[in-house]
């Protein structure tokens, strides 16, 4: 054994199993916020169980074993095919094109961070809503610039960008519950 494993497993066996376990919880948690600003929250989350299943107790009431793992990956497969689908939808029954479609990306992306950040000062749920609506609110000005660099008329750009609102916050919710699944699935595989 090397010396950090020596450590990790003197650990485990002295009662720190329920720290790292609690730290596990965290750490999904943490990547299930991540969906909001429209990072790959659910696949860290998947990774950080990965790691746990691998690294972490062998036996035992903490122990997460592969039927676990294969429910959360199959559900951040899920998830990812829902946020797709909504927005691809949403865009393409607009007739939104490839660079709006990119444009509404980018937007929704920046849109969700500065949203994050101007909801801090309400507690608990104020980032989380205002990090959905500027997300929203960024795929629209992305889409909606994007389609009026192309020249098409203002009316267009607003339809292209209204349905670039929609698919992108009904794709993060579609998302974030399937985050909140895994989550379910990290709580109950390491407390019962």
């Amino acid at each position: 054994m090397t010396e950090s494993t020596e450590y990790l497993h003197a650990l485990l066996t002295s009662g720190g199993t329920f720290l790292i376990a609690t730290l596990l919880i965290f750490m999904c948690v943490g990547a299930w916020l991540l969906n909001l600003v429209a990072l790959p929250g659910n696949w860290l989350a998947v990774l950080v169980l990965a790691v746990y299943a691998w690294l972490g107790p062998e036996s035992g009431r903490t122990e997460i074993g592969l039927v676990p793992l294969g429910l959360a990956f199959s559900v951040a497969v899920i998830g990812e095919l829902v946020e797709f689908a909504a927005g691809a939808v949403g865009a393409s029954r607009a007739g939104a094109s490839r660079r709006s479609t990119l444009m509404a990306i980018a937007g929704s992306m920046v849109g969700a961070v500065i949203g994050g950040i101007i909801g801090l000062p309400v507690p608990v749920l104020g980032p989380v809503l205002a990090a959905l609506l500027f997300g929203g609110l960024g795929a629209t000005a992305g889409a909606m610039l994007a389609e009026w660099y192309d020249g098409k008329p203002w009316r267009e750009n607003w339809r292209i960008g209204h349905a670039a609102f929609w698919g992108r916050t009904t794709g993060t919710a579609g998302k974030m519950v399937a985050g909140l699944l895994i989550l379910l699935i990290c709580l109950i595989a390491v407390l019962f």
